[in-house]
């Protein structure tokens, strides 16, 4: 069945297969799964309970070191999948990738004591999240699949029904026992870049299942923002004032803050920030934009990014819209680096830019000496006494590794009382310059910071060795008698490939677009724009004709040429969409006009004499299921009303109605001297699918240098309705802008 829904051509979307279930049911083989190895998931989460996480949990705090779990019993209810979307695009073809929409209610019944007679309990939680799984390698005998690793690809929101809570949150040093507290323990296991894995066979190595090399490096420009909401208000709130915005980025558990710009509502930042993207499609970029103030920040929106879509591209230079504000953009450059072992690609930069990325996998060491005295003891004599070593085996250490390259400094977890202690973590580092610098770790006791051995490897090194990567056992210095630590080191080489082309939608050629004229109430009849041309002197020059294929990926394969794309059965126009817009005059668009015109204004002169076609919008429309968020690009126009020699300066406006206020409307950027204006302006709209499909886009093209006149301002318009269209796979169609109402001259 997996194969089913991973390679049905009829499901290809967006270059990987979504499959959306509207009704649970349909994935009842899932659920029912669920249902059967629940038990036996409880007696795993027992053992990890009591073995792993009980152990972590008195790490996180000095007064949680007597923390156990005295019952564990997860109950009879299991979590349930409410979405599944099998990724099929830029997959190895010996994996299989899952990506989950997890829900779990469920009547969990935990009791744990923090210290003798102070005791807490959990009865029920909530958790919902992305799980993605990984089948990996795939293999020609059972059990088919060498390994399972799955993990949250960004943290999952929590609710816990505690009891017990009010004493124990009473106690001195408690408090941090909370949501935060789980959530970081969930985190440390399997949000990424950690994972939980189960080898099925004894080939697959587990530190390349629970640590794989990233997919790449993202470099994000953090340019500027526009338009921004105003926050400082002046005169008890009557008269607005600007704001003081300042960015945050984040990316799994890495978090960026950029500097705060004073009193502007269109800051310039001009900043670089680097991210280990593991997962690609799948990570994003978060980004939210705040209004600093004395007491609590405002915010100003936010954006999310799918770093799938810059791996794609290779490069984005774009506006990108912020959500949850009624206005605001900001101005992003995306880069996305590969990574190489050529060392020949190696190209040090002038900026301070990371010219390389260090992959360490932290594994193990052995005979590592608790304190200075035992150092002491080794350097001293070359060996220890028998009498020595007898009477030192009795305290074993407490240790964890810090590592650095330059300024960045990262830390391991404190494994407790073992001179042969297991980390097991992965960590990576970018480099900015391999001949100078290099990797330098100490081993480290956590109390007093005491170094118990140290280990530098120059980066130089990696270059010369196979795949650029060493995985031995190296002796510590400073340590005690053979005194060893494991680890895995890889170098990679970032490395920009060339972008794929970028498809330029232009208008179809002068000699072919004659469209006939009508006198019948100024509505021009449908028209194919591959065969038809207006005699009026206001349309556009020779162009090429654009390619039906769309720039827009996610219905790249619907578009094939002419004949399957979806026709109107009152329209003569055999390749593009028609949409009739007497209703832009309804109740439903009156409010829209009344905020974009005035009453009683009429069009231009050169509009009411115009018998030509005003020209085409080009749009692209989806529902992302697992963003549960309606997605609206506004890829182009063509052949628009020419308003002068020079072109038209012209932008285009949007409501998702019923919403009509001015705080709903969205606008895209105005586009000077042109009538084939691309735009690329993607909006998003948090609503249901449900919602969406009952709703319409009222969607206006407006002249933009027609500020001061009372004339309107449009140059055309259509009116989508939602219901007709499947958002679910998405469609880019080519919409022809009118005019309705337009009493034109004969």
């Amino acid at each position: 069945m997996i194969a089913n829904l991973c390679y049905s051509p009829q499901l290809r979307c967006c270059h990987e297969t979504l499959v959306h279930f509207t009704d649970v049911e349909k994935v009842g083989w899932v659920n029912k799964v669920l249902e059967q190895a629940w038990p036996f998931f409880g007696m795993f989460m027992e053992k990890l309970l009591k073995e792993s996480i009980q152990a972590t949990v008195r790490l996180s705090s000095p007064a949680l070191k007597t923390f156990s779990f005295t019952k564990v019993h997860f109950g009879h209810i299991p979590p349930r999948i409410t979405g599944i979307k099998a990724l099929t695009h830029e997959v190895d073809h010996k994996e299989v990738i899952l990506d989950m929409v997890i829900s779990y209610d469920g009547d969990v019944d935990i009791d744990t004591e923090v210290k003798p007679a102070i005791t807490a309990g959990v009865k029920g939680l909530t958790l919902q999240g992305n799980l993605r799984v990984i089948l990996e390698p795939l293999i020609g005998q059972a059990p088919l699949v060498g390994g399972v690793t799955f993990f949250f690809i960004r943290r999952p929101t929590l609710q816990i029904n505690w009891t017990g809570m009010t004493n124990l949150l009473d106690t001195p040093g408690f408090s941090s026992v909370s949501e935060g507290t789980i959530m970081d323990i969930i985190a440390s296991l399997m949000v990424l870049p950690n994972r939980m894995c189960i080898p099925l066979i004894d080939q697959v190595k587990v530190d390349q299942m629970r640590f794989p090399l990233p997919r790449g490096v993202v470099r994000v420009h953090l340019l500027e923002a526009r338009d921004l909401v105003p926050k400082d208000t002046y005169m008890m709130g009557l008269v607005k004032g600007k704001s003081d915005p300042y960015a945050t980025l984040t990316v799994g558990n890495k978090h960026c803050k950029s500097k705060t710009i004073k009193e502007t509502l269109f800051p310039t930042w001009n900043e670089v920030y680097e991210f280990v993207v593991h997962e690609a499609p799948g990570q994003e970029l978060e980004m939210e934009l705040f209004d600093e103030d004395t007491d609590k920040d405002d915010k100003l929106g936010t954006f999310n990014l799918d770093f799938g879509e810059v791996k794609r591209d290779i490069e984005m230079d774009e506006w990108f819209p912020l959500v949850g504000v009624p206005s605001g953009e900001v101005h992003l450059k995306l880069q996305w680096f590969s990574l190489k072992s050529d060392p020949s690609l190696l190209r040090e930069s002038t900026d301070g830019l990371a010219c390389a990325m260090l992959a360490v996998y932290l594994d193990s060491a052995s005979n590592i000496p608790k304190d200075h005295s035992e150092i002491g003891e080794h350097h001293k004599h070359g060996k220890h006494s028998r009498e020595a070593r007898l009477t030192k085996r009795t305290v074993c250490p407490n240790s964890f590794v810090e590592f650095s390259i330059g300024e960045d400094v990262q830390k391991s977890k404190v494994v407790y009382s073992s001179k042969d202690p297991k980390w097991e973590e992965g960590f990576t580092f970018f480099v900015h310059n391999v001949k100078t610098q290099q990797l330098m770790l100490q081993v480290k006791e956590p109390e007093k910071k005491t170094q118990l051995g140290v280990l530098n490897i120059p980066l130089t090194r990696l270059l010369n060795v196979s795949d650029m990567t060493l995985d031995q056992r190296f002796p510590l210095e400073r340590s005690g008698a053979n005194s060893q630590i494991k680890l895995k080191a890889t170098l990679r080489i970032l490395a920009v490939e060339k972008p794929p082309p970028k498809i330029i939608l232009n208008p179809p050629p002068k000699d072919k677009q004659q469209i006939p004229q009508s006198t019948q109430g100024g509505n021009a009849p449908a028209a194919n724009p591959s065969t038809a041309t207006s005699s009026s002197p206001a349309l556009s020059p020779n162009t090429n004709l654009a390619p039906q294929s769309s720039s827009a990926q996610w219905v790249a394969d619907t578009q094939n040429g002419p004949d399957e794309t979806w026709q109107s059965p009152s329209s003569s126009t055999p390749n593009m969409r028609r949409y009739d817009s007497h209703s832009l005059l309804s109740e439903n668009s009156m409010a829209s006009s009344r905020f974009d015109i005035s009453d009683g204004s009429s069009y231009p002169e050169a509009i009411k004499r115009h018998q030509g076609s005003f020209g085409e919008i080009q749009l692209s429309v989806r529902y992302a299921v697992l963003r549960n968020r309606l997605i609206v690009v506004v890829n182009s126009c063509r052949n628009l009303f020419r308003f002068s020699e020079n072109g038209t300066d012209s932008y285009v406006r949007l409501y998702f109605l019923p919403e009509q206020s001015w705080l709903h409307r969205k606008r895209t950027h105005v586009k000077k001297r042109t009538v084939d204006p691309v735009f690329n302006h993607k909006f998003e709209f948090d609503v249901s699918l449900q919602e969406a499909q009952n709703r319409k886009l009222d969607v206006s093209v407006k002249n933009g240098k027609m500020f001061h006149s009372r004339e309107r301002k449009d140059i055309g318009m259509v009116m989508i309705d939602l219901s007709q269209l499947d958002l679910v796979k998405g469609t880019t169609e080519w919409y022809e802008l009118t005019l309705p109402g337009l009493k034109k001259y004969s």
